[in-house]
């Protein structure tokens, strides 16, 4: 994409491609919107498109997709403390490296779209919810109990009602007599 003439024209095309690539990525938008990234989040978006587009304007070469999948995974993980796992951040990195690869003309027409769907997006309110989810979580799991120990419950199976303490059993002189547990009783 970027022409010795146009270089400086095709980078700031670039760069605003990829902060709105970023602006619609809905895991970013959450991870902001919740301030997981703490008070400066919104920022580090913007710290985020700006590595990226570095990557690319100071390699000697292209960076592949796995490298830029890495790199803001990697980001997610250090700056949010969001491991992410859906796929999503590899899709990003693949718009990206497609961005990258394109003519101006057709670059111009990928922004304009990822803009538009970023505008699109920014108008829905996206929030976290703990309620059931597809995927695993180290927090919080529905056949763990507080101590993270497996319950031994089926799925769909209701727990059975403890059994009751049998009666105590009192001799003629006030003396309550020992019972056994059952094992071993033929």
């Amino acid at each position: 994409m970027a022409s010795n003439s146009n270089q400086t024209r095709d980078m700031v095309l670039f760069a605003r491609g990829v902060i709105a690539l970023l602006d619609s990525w809905d895991v970013l938008r959450l991870a902001i919107s919740e301030g997981w990234g703490g008070p400066e989040s919104s920022a580090k978006r913007t710290w985020l498109a700006s590595i990226i587009v570095d990557e690319f304007e100071t390699a000697s070469s292209s960076p592949d997709l796995d490298y830029i999948a890495d790199l803001i995974l990697q980001a997610m993980s250090d700056e949010f403390d969001v491991d992410v796992d859906d796929g999503s951040a590899e899709r990003i990195a693949e718009s990206i490296v497609k961005l990258w690869a394109a003519e101006p003309a057709i670059a111009t027409q990928m922004v304009a779209e990822f803009q538009a769907t970023a505008q699109k997006r920014s108008k829905v309110q996206i929030q976290a919810s703990r309620g059931e989810g597809n995927g695993d979580s180290d927090w919080e799991s529905e056949s763990e109990d507080e101590d993270g120990v497996p319950r031994l419950v089926e799925n769909g199976a209701q727990p059975t009602t403890p059994r009751e303490k049998p009666e105590p059993v009192i001799d003629e002189d006030g003396f309550t007599l020992v019972q056994g547990k059952g094992k071993g009783k033929h």
